[in-house]
Protein backbone atom coordinates (compact mmCIF):
# COMPACT_ATOMS: atom_id res chain seq x y z
CA UNK A 1 0.00 0.00 0.00
CA UNK A 2 1.34 3.29 -0.78
CA UNK A 3 0.19 7.05 0.43
CA UNK A 4 -0.01 5.91 4.36
CA UNK A 5 0.35 9.55 4.75
CA UNK A 6 -3.22 9.72 3.68
CA UNK A 7 -4.83 7.48 6.21
CA UNK A 8 -6.83 8.65 8.92
CA UNK A 9 -5.61 8.99 12.42
CA UNK A 10 -7.53 6.68 14.71
CA UNK A 11 -5.97 7.77 17.74
CA UNK A 12 -9.71 9.77 19.19
CA UNK A 13 -11.62 6.97 17.71
CA UNK A 14 -9.46 4.23 20.30
CA UNK A 15 -9.60 6.66 22.90
CA UNK A 16 -13.04 6.59 22.79
CA UNK A 17 -14.21 2.85 21.73
CA UNK A 18 -11.83 1.00 23.86
CA UNK A 19 -12.24 -2.81 23.26
CA UNK A 20 -14.52 -2.23 20.11
CA UNK A 21 -11.97 0.11 18.18
CA UNK A 22 -9.97 -3.18 16.37
CA UNK A 23 -12.95 -4.98 15.30
CA UNK A 24 -14.48 -2.28 14.38
CA UNK A 25 -11.97 -0.76 12.21
CA UNK A 26 -11.56 -3.88 10.37
CA UNK A 27 -15.48 -4.40 10.06
CA UNK A 28 -14.91 -0.70 7.90
CA UNK A 29 -12.58 -3.01 5.86
CA UNK A 30 -14.90 -5.82 5.14
CA UNK A 31 -12.74 -8.33 7.81
CA UNK A 32 -9.65 -7.59 6.37
CA UNK A 33 -6.77 -9.51 8.16
CA UNK A 34 -4.54 -6.42 7.94
CA UNK A 35 -5.31 -2.95 8.12
CA UNK A 36 -3.60 0.37 7.42
CA UNK A 37 -4.24 3.04 9.69
CA UNK A 38 -2.43 6.14 11.97
CA UNK A 39 -1.61 6.33 15.85
CA UNK A 40 -0.52 9.75 17.72
CA UNK A 41 0.34 10.71 13.61
CA UNK A 42 2.92 6.90 13.03
CA UNK A 43 1.94 4.75 10.70
CA UNK A 44 0.52 1.45 12.03
CA UNK A 45 -1.12 -1.94 10.51
CA UNK A 46 -4.30 -3.84 12.62
CA UNK A 47 -3.52 -7.67 11.99
CA UNK A 48 -5.83 -10.54 13.22
CA UNK A 49 -5.60 -13.81 13.22
CA UNK A 50 -3.37 -17.09 13.86
CA UNK A 51 -1.42 -16.51 10.82
CA UNK A 52 -0.53 -13.09 12.20
CA UNK A 53 0.17 -14.36 15.67
CA UNK A 54 3.20 -16.37 14.31
CA UNK A 55 4.75 -12.92 12.42
CA UNK A 56 4.22 -11.01 15.38
CA UNK A 57 6.17 -13.21 17.58
CA UNK A 58 8.82 -13.86 15.21
CA UNK A 59 11.77 -12.26 16.57
CA UNK A 60 13.27 -11.54 13.22
CA UNK A 61 10.48 -9.85 11.93
CA UNK A 62 8.77 -8.01 15.01
CA UNK A 63 10.71 -6.06 17.23
CA UNK A 64 9.87 -4.86 21.06
CA UNK A 65 12.22 -2.37 21.38
CA UNK A 66 11.06 1.06 20.94
CA UNK A 67 8.01 -0.15 20.37
CA UNK A 68 5.66 1.04 23.60
CA UNK A 69 4.58 3.95 23.95
CA UNK A 70 6.76 5.89 26.79
CA UNK A 71 3.56 6.42 28.99
CA UNK A 72 2.97 2.62 29.24
CA UNK A 73 6.57 1.64 30.12
CA UNK A 74 6.57 4.31 32.89
CA UNK A 75 3.79 3.28 34.26
CA UNK A 76 3.17 -0.77 33.34
CA UNK A 77 6.28 -2.49 32.56
CA UNK A 78 9.58 0.04 33.69
CA UNK A 79 12.24 0.96 31.93
CA UNK A 80 14.48 -1.62 30.99
CA UNK A 81 11.83 -3.93 31.88
CA UNK A 82 12.20 -7.47 29.90
CA UNK A 83 8.89 -6.26 27.89
CA UNK A 84 10.90 -4.04 25.92
CA UNK A 85 13.71 -6.49 24.76
CA UNK A 86 14.78 -8.24 22.05
CA UNK A 87 17.47 -10.66 21.40
CA UNK A 88 19.81 -12.10 23.23
CA UNK A 89 19.71 -9.93 26.30
CA UNK A 90 15.85 -11.10 26.23
CA UNK A 91 16.31 -14.40 26.15
CA UNK A 92 18.67 -14.53 29.23
CA UNK A 93 16.44 -12.47 31.21
CA UNK A 94 13.55 -14.57 30.50
CA UNK A 95 15.03 -17.54 31.34
CA UNK A 96 15.98 -15.69 34.51
CA UNK A 97 12.38 -15.06 34.75
CA UNK A 98 11.32 -18.51 33.60
CA UNK A 99 13.31 -20.25 36.01
CA UNK A 100 11.02 -18.92 39.02
CA UNK A 101 7.73 -18.31 37.45
CA UNK A 102 7.43 -21.58 35.26
CA UNK A 103 8.77 -24.12 37.77
CA UNK A 104 5.98 -26.15 38.95
CA UNK A 105 7.21 -26.36 42.75
CA UNK A 106 7.36 -22.21 42.20
CA UNK A 107 3.63 -22.36 41.01
CA UNK A 108 2.29 -24.82 44.02
CA UNK A 109 4.28 -22.84 46.77
CA UNK A 110 2.39 -19.57 45.35
CA UNK A 111 -0.73 -21.57 45.09
CA UNK A 112 -0.85 -22.77 48.51
CA UNK A 113 -0.20 -18.93 49.61
CA UNK A 114 -3.61 -17.72 47.79
CA UNK A 115 -5.41 -21.17 48.83
CA UNK A 116 -4.89 -20.41 52.87
CA UNK A 117 -4.85 -16.35 52.09
CA UNK A 118 -8.59 -16.84 50.59
CA UNK A 119 -9.83 -19.46 53.23
CA UNK A 120 -9.00 -16.74 56.03
CA UNK A 121 -10.29 -13.82 54.01
CA UNK A 122 -13.90 -15.99 53.25
CA UNK A 123 -14.25 -16.28 57.07
CA UNK A 124 -14.36 -13.03 57.39
CA UNK A 125 -16.63 -12.10 54.73
CA UNK A 126 -19.89 -13.56 56.68
CA UNK A 127 -22.66 -11.58 56.75
CA UNK A 128 -21.44 -8.03 55.75
CA UNK A 129 -20.57 -7.07 51.90
CA UNK A 130 -16.99 -6.55 50.61
CA UNK A 131 -15.91 -5.39 47.17
CA UNK A 132 -14.25 -8.69 45.91
CA UNK A 133 -11.93 -6.81 43.18
CA UNK A 134 -10.20 -5.26 46.61
CA UNK A 135 -10.27 -7.95 48.73
CA UNK A 136 -8.81 -10.54 45.89
CA UNK A 137 -6.26 -7.49 45.25
CA UNK A 138 -5.03 -7.35 49.03
CA UNK A 139 -4.47 -11.16 48.63
CA UNK A 140 -2.61 -11.54 46.09
CA UNK A 141 -0.47 -9.24 46.32
CA UNK A 142 0.12 -10.32 50.12
CA UNK A 143 0.74 -14.01 48.61
CA UNK A 144 3.21 -13.44 45.61
CA UNK A 145 5.41 -10.90 48.15
CA UNK A 146 5.83 -13.88 50.92
CA UNK A 147 6.31 -16.63 47.99
CA UNK A 148 8.58 -14.34 46.10
CA UNK A 149 10.88 -13.58 49.79
CA UNK A 150 9.47 -10.56 50.66
CA UNK A 151 6.66 -11.00 52.90
CA UNK A 152 4.64 -7.97 54.58
CA UNK A 153 2.64 -7.56 56.87
CA UNK A 154 -1.16 -7.23 55.92
CA UNK A 155 -1.54 -3.31 55.46
CA UNK A 156 1.42 -3.54 53.72
CA UNK A 157 0.06 -5.88 51.15
CA UNK A 158 -3.10 -4.14 50.79
CA UNK A 159 -1.30 -0.71 49.76
CA UNK A 160 0.88 -3.00 47.42
CA UNK A 161 -2.30 -4.12 45.73
CA UNK A 162 -3.20 -0.87 45.49
CA UNK A 163 -0.50 0.40 43.43
CA UNK A 164 -0.11 -2.26 41.13
CA UNK A 165 -3.93 -2.06 40.04
CA UNK A 166 -3.44 1.66 39.77
CA UNK A 167 -0.54 0.78 37.79
CA UNK A 168 -2.58 -1.25 35.23
CA UNK A 169 -5.17 1.22 35.56
CA UNK A 170 -3.32 4.06 34.52
CA UNK A 171 -1.28 2.59 31.55
CA UNK A 172 -3.49 2.93 28.83
CA UNK A 173 -5.41 6.44 29.96
CA UNK A 174 -4.03 10.22 30.42
CA UNK A 175 -5.34 12.42 33.15
CA UNK A 176 -5.67 11.55 37.00
CA UNK A 177 -5.62 8.10 36.46
CA UNK A 178 -2.29 8.19 34.82
CA UNK A 179 -0.51 10.73 37.24
CA UNK A 180 -1.20 7.91 39.95
CA UNK A 181 0.02 5.06 38.19
CA UNK A 182 3.27 6.66 37.63
CA UNK A 183 3.78 7.45 41.67
CA UNK A 184 2.57 4.24 42.29
CA UNK A 185 4.84 2.85 40.47
CA UNK A 186 7.59 5.36 41.67
CA UNK A 187 6.69 4.05 45.41
CA UNK A 188 7.07 0.17 44.47
CA UNK A 189 9.98 0.65 42.70
CA UNK A 190 12.06 2.77 45.64
CA UNK A 191 10.65 -0.21 48.45
CA UNK A 192 11.77 -2.99 45.99
CA UNK A 193 15.63 -1.26 45.13
CA UNK A 194 16.13 -0.71 49.14
CA UNK A 195 15.62 -4.58 49.32
CA UNK A 196 17.70 -5.67 46.11
CA UNK A 197 20.19 -3.70 47.98
CA UNK A 198 19.88 -5.94 51.40
CA UNK A 199 19.94 -8.89 49.52
CA UNK A 200 23.31 -7.98 48.01
CA UNK A 201 24.95 -6.72 51.26
CA UNK A 202 23.57 -10.08 52.57
CA UNK A 203 25.24 -11.77 49.49
CA UNK A 204 28.05 -10.35 49.35
CA UNK A 205 28.71 -10.60 53.61
CA UNK A 206 27.99 -13.96 53.43
CA UNK A 207 30.20 -14.54 49.93
CA UNK A 208 27.95 -16.60 48.14
CA UNK A 209 26.25 -16.56 45.02
CA UNK A 210 22.04 -17.13 44.42
CA UNK A 211 21.48 -21.15 45.67
CA UNK A 212 19.50 -22.95 42.68
CA UNK A 213 16.75 -23.08 45.87
CA UNK A 214 16.93 -19.39 46.55
CA UNK A 215 13.40 -17.37 46.65
CA UNK A 216 12.60 -15.13 43.78
CA UNK A 217 13.67 -11.98 45.09
CA UNK A 218 17.03 -13.54 45.13
CA UNK A 219 17.59 -14.60 42.28
CA UNK A 220 16.13 -11.44 40.29
CA UNK A 221 18.68 -9.41 42.89
CA UNK A 222 21.88 -11.87 42.48
CA UNK A 223 20.80 -12.15 38.26
CA UNK A 224 23.88 -11.54 36.24
CA UNK A 225 23.62 -10.33 32.44
CA UNK A 226 25.31 -12.23 29.65
CA UNK A 227 28.30 -9.67 30.16
CA UNK A 228 28.79 -10.90 33.75
CA UNK A 229 27.29 -7.69 35.52
CA UNK A 230 24.61 -7.27 38.12
CA UNK A 231 21.32 -5.76 36.89
CA UNK A 232 21.40 -2.28 38.20
CA UNK A 233 19.27 -2.09 41.37
CA UNK A 234 16.55 0.16 39.37
CA UNK A 235 16.56 -2.64 36.70
CA UNK A 236 16.28 -5.64 39.20
CA UNK A 237 13.36 -3.90 40.87
CA UNK A 238 11.20 -3.01 37.89
CA UNK A 239 11.66 -7.26 37.09
CA UNK A 240 10.77 -8.41 40.54
CA UNK A 241 7.90 -5.59 40.11
CA UNK A 242 6.99 -7.61 36.63
CA UNK A 243 6.27 -10.81 39.34
CA UNK A 244 4.12 -8.76 41.62
CA UNK A 245 2.22 -6.50 39.67
CA UNK A 246 0.67 -9.18 36.92
CA UNK A 247 0.06 -11.63 39.76
CA UNK A 248 -2.21 -8.97 41.26
CA UNK A 249 -3.57 -8.27 38.05
CA UNK A 250 -4.77 -11.68 37.78
CA UNK A 251 -7.59 -9.67 40.06
CA UNK A 252 -9.33 -9.05 36.96
CA UNK A 253 -9.64 -12.40 35.93
CA UNK A 254 -11.17 -13.34 39.18
CA UNK A 255 -13.39 -10.49 39.67
CA UNK A 256 -14.65 -11.26 35.84
CA UNK A 257 -15.21 -15.22 37.06
CA UNK A 258 -17.29 -13.75 39.65
CA UNK A 259 -19.33 -11.94 36.78
CA UNK A 260 -19.82 -15.52 35.12
CA UNK A 261 -20.68 -16.86 37.94
CA UNK A 262 -23.31 -14.35 38.78
CA UNK A 263 -24.64 -14.00 35.23
CA UNK A 264 -24.56 -18.19 34.71
CA UNK A 265 -25.69 -19.53 37.64
CA UNK A 266 -25.74 -23.45 36.63
CA UNK A 267 -21.72 -23.07 36.33
CA UNK A 268 -21.54 -23.56 39.92
CA UNK A 269 -22.48 -26.59 40.12
CA UNK A 270 -20.14 -27.53 37.45
CA UNK A 271 -17.00 -25.95 39.32
CA UNK A 272 -18.06 -27.61 42.76
CA UNK A 273 -18.23 -31.17 41.00
CA UNK A 274 -16.56 -31.64 37.76
CA UNK A 275 -12.86 -31.60 38.69
CA UNK A 276 -9.90 -29.93 38.33
CA UNK A 277 -10.13 -30.87 34.60
CA UNK A 278 -13.68 -28.31 34.32
CA UNK A 279 -12.01 -25.77 36.07
CA UNK A 280 -9.13 -24.93 33.83
CA UNK A 281 -11.64 -25.12 30.97
CA UNK A 282 -13.64 -22.78 33.30
CA UNK A 283 -10.31 -20.71 33.70
CA UNK A 284 -9.56 -20.76 29.46
CA UNK A 285 -13.09 -18.99 28.67
CA UNK A 286 -13.00 -16.49 31.50
CA UNK A 287 -9.48 -15.56 29.83
CA UNK A 288 -11.26 -15.78 26.14
CA UNK A 289 -14.57 -14.50 26.91
CA UNK A 290 -13.52 -10.99 29.10
CA UNK A 291 -12.11 -7.86 27.91
CA UNK A 292 -8.54 -7.31 29.16
CA UNK A 293 -5.86 -7.10 26.67
CA UNK A 294 -7.26 -5.03 23.73
CA UNK A 295 -4.44 -5.53 21.29
CA UNK A 296 -0.01 -5.85 21.61
CA UNK A 297 2.13 -3.89 19.90
CA UNK A 298 5.55 -4.19 18.58
CA UNK A 299 7.54 -2.60 15.34
CA UNK A 300 8.44 -4.09 11.87
CA UNK A 301 12.43 -4.90 12.27
CA UNK A 302 12.26 -4.84 8.21
CA UNK A 303 10.04 -4.77 5.39
CA UNK A 304 7.55 -7.51 5.70
CA UNK A 305 5.03 -8.55 3.71
CA UNK A 306 1.46 -10.04 5.15
CA UNK A 307 -1.80 -10.82 3.39
CA UNK A 308 -0.50 -9.49 -0.06
CA UNK A 309 -0.16 -6.43 1.33
CA UNK A 310 3.13 -4.45 2.27
CA UNK A 311 4.45 -3.57 5.59
CA UNK A 312 7.74 -1.08 6.02
CA UNK A 313 10.52 -1.05 8.12
CA UNK A 314 9.59 0.58 11.62
CA UNK A 315 5.97 0.21 11.50
CA UNK A 316 3.66 -0.26 14.37
CA UNK A 317 2.51 -3.72 14.29
CA UNK A 318 -0.74 -4.01 16.53
CA UNK A 319 -2.32 -7.73 16.76
CA UNK A 320 -5.51 -7.41 17.33
CA UNK A 321 -6.69 -9.57 20.96
CA UNK A 322 -10.18 -8.58 22.12
CA UNK A 323 -11.08 -9.09 18.16
CA UNK A 324 -9.58 -12.62 17.66
CA UNK A 325 -11.21 -13.63 20.95
CA UNK A 326 -14.30 -12.94 19.72
CA UNK A 327 -14.26 -14.25 15.86
CA UNK A 328 -17.13 -16.03 14.58
CA UNK A 329 -14.97 -17.53 12.16
CA UNK A 330 -12.57 -19.00 15.25
CA UNK A 331 -14.70 -19.58 17.58
CA UNK A 332 -18.28 -20.97 17.63
CA UNK A 333 -21.21 -18.80 19.29
CA UNK A 334 -18.00 -16.01 20.18
CA UNK A 335 -20.16 -14.09 22.47
CA UNK A 336 -21.60 -16.89 24.43
CA UNK A 337 -20.18 -18.00 27.59
CA UNK A 338 -19.28 -21.41 27.39
CA UNK A 339 -16.05 -23.21 29.04
CA UNK A 340 -17.04 -26.45 27.48
CA UNK A 341 -15.02 -25.10 24.40
CA UNK A 342 -12.68 -25.64 26.02
CA UNK A 343 -13.09 -29.54 27.61
CA UNK A 344 -10.81 -31.85 26.08
CA UNK A 345 -9.27 -29.42 23.48
CA UNK A 346 -5.85 -28.01 24.43
CA UNK A 347 -5.89 -23.79 23.08
CA UNK A 348 -2.84 -23.66 20.12
CA UNK A 349 -0.57 -20.95 21.03
CA UNK A 350 -1.61 -19.02 18.03
CA UNK A 351 -5.56 -19.03 18.88
CA UNK A 352 -6.81 -18.45 22.70
CA UNK A 353 -3.92 -15.52 23.18
CA UNK A 354 -4.63 -13.34 26.13
CA UNK A 355 -1.20 -13.49 27.59
CA UNK A 356 0.25 -13.26 23.80
CA UNK A 357 1.35 -15.81 21.23
CA UNK A 358 4.74 -18.16 20.52
CA UNK A 359 6.45 -19.83 23.61
CA UNK A 360 6.79 -18.71 26.42
CA UNK A 361 9.93 -20.35 27.67
CA UNK A 362 11.69 -18.29 24.80
CA UNK A 363 9.92 -15.76 23.26
CA UNK A 364 7.52 -12.52 24.66
CA UNK A 365 4.18 -15.00 25.30
CA UNK A 366 3.84 -14.21 29.04
CA UNK A 367 5.89 -16.39 31.36
CA UNK A 368 3.11 -15.78 34.32
CA UNK A 369 0.78 -17.39 32.13
CA UNK A 370 0.78 -21.04 33.86
CA UNK A 371 0.30 -18.65 37.06
CA UNK A 372 -2.71 -17.52 35.81
CA UNK A 373 -4.58 -20.02 35.27
CA UNK A 374 -3.62 -21.92 38.41
CA UNK A 375 -4.92 -19.39 40.30
CA UNK A 376 -8.04 -18.97 38.12
CA UNK A 377 -8.12 -22.32 38.26
CA UNK A 378 -8.51 -22.48 41.83
CA UNK A 379 -10.29 -19.36 42.90
CA UNK A 380 -13.16 -20.01 40.37
CA UNK A 381 -14.39 -23.17 42.42
CA UNK A 382 -13.69 -21.46 45.50
CA UNK A 383 -16.03 -18.62 44.84
CA UNK A 384 -18.53 -21.38 43.38
CA UNK A 385 -18.57 -23.00 46.71
CA UNK A 386 -19.17 -19.61 48.64
CA UNK A 387 -22.81 -19.20 49.04
CA UNK A 388 -22.79 -14.95 47.91
CA UNK A 389 -25.12 -12.51 48.55
CA UNK A 390 -24.83 -10.48 45.95
CA UNK A 391 -27.01 -7.12 46.26
CA UNK A 392 -28.28 -5.12 43.50
CA UNK A 393 -25.22 -2.96 42.13
CA UNK A 394 -24.16 -1.96 38.51
CA UNK A 395 -22.35 -4.79 37.04
CA UNK A 396 -22.09 -3.29 33.71
CA UNK A 397 -18.36 -3.83 31.80
CA UNK A 398 -17.85 -0.64 29.74
CA UNK A 399 -15.91 -1.94 26.49
CA UNK A 400 -14.95 2.01 26.34
CA UNK A 401 -12.83 1.74 29.41
CA UNK A 402 -9.62 0.31 29.02
CA UNK A 403 -8.63 -1.90 31.31
CA UNK A 404 -12.36 -2.66 32.31
CA UNK A 405 -14.30 -4.40 34.74
CA UNK A 406 -17.39 -4.65 36.14
CA UNK A 407 -18.50 -1.02 37.54
CA UNK A 408 -18.35 -1.70 40.86
CA UNK A 409 -16.03 -4.38 41.51
CA UNK A 410 -18.61 -7.01 42.35
CA UNK A 411 -19.69 -6.08 45.57
CA UNK A 412 -20.44 -9.47 47.81
CA UNK A 413 -21.37 -11.09 50.91
CA UNK A 414 -20.94 -14.52 52.27
CA UNK A 415 -24.39 -16.18 54.08
CA UNK A 416 -22.85 -17.91 57.08
CA UNK A 417 -24.05 -21.47 57.37
CA UNK A 418 -25.21 -22.96 60.39
CA UNK A 419 -22.79 -25.33 60.99
CA UNK A 420 -20.25 -23.07 60.82
CA UNK A 421 -20.83 -22.10 64.47
CA UNK A 422 -19.26 -23.54 67.36
CA UNK A 423 -21.62 -25.51 69.53
CA UNK A 424 -24.32 -25.81 66.39
CA UNK A 425 -25.14 -28.71 64.32
CA UNK A 426 -26.63 -28.36 60.60
CA UNK A 427 -28.78 -32.50 59.76
CA UNK A 428 -28.57 -33.31 56.60
CA UNK A 429 -25.82 -30.36 55.56
CA UNK A 430 -25.21 -27.28 53.84
CA UNK A 431 -27.22 -24.98 51.61
CA UNK A 432 -26.26 -25.24 47.83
Amino acid sequence: MSGHVHLIDSTLSLLAHGYAWAPDLRRAHDGAPLVHTRLMGRHAVLLHGPDAVALFYDEGRIQRHDALPPQVVDTLFGRGAVHTLDGARHRGRKQMLVSQLMAPDGIGGLTARVENGWREAAAGWEDRSVVLFDEVAALLAGAVCDWAGLPVPDDAAREIAEDCVAMVDGFATAGPRHVRARRARQRQEQGLMAAVDRIRAEAEREDRRPAASGTVAQTVALHREADGTLLVPHTAAVELLNIIRPTVAVTWYVTFAAHALHRHPAQRDHLRTDGPGYALAFAQEVRRFYPFVPFIGGLAAQDLSYAGDRIPAGTLVLLDVYGQHHDPELWERPYHFDPARFLGHEPGRGELIPQGGGDARTGHRCPGEDITLALLGTLSPALARLDLAVPQQDLSIPLSRIPTRPRSGFVMGVESRPERHHGRQMVGGGRR
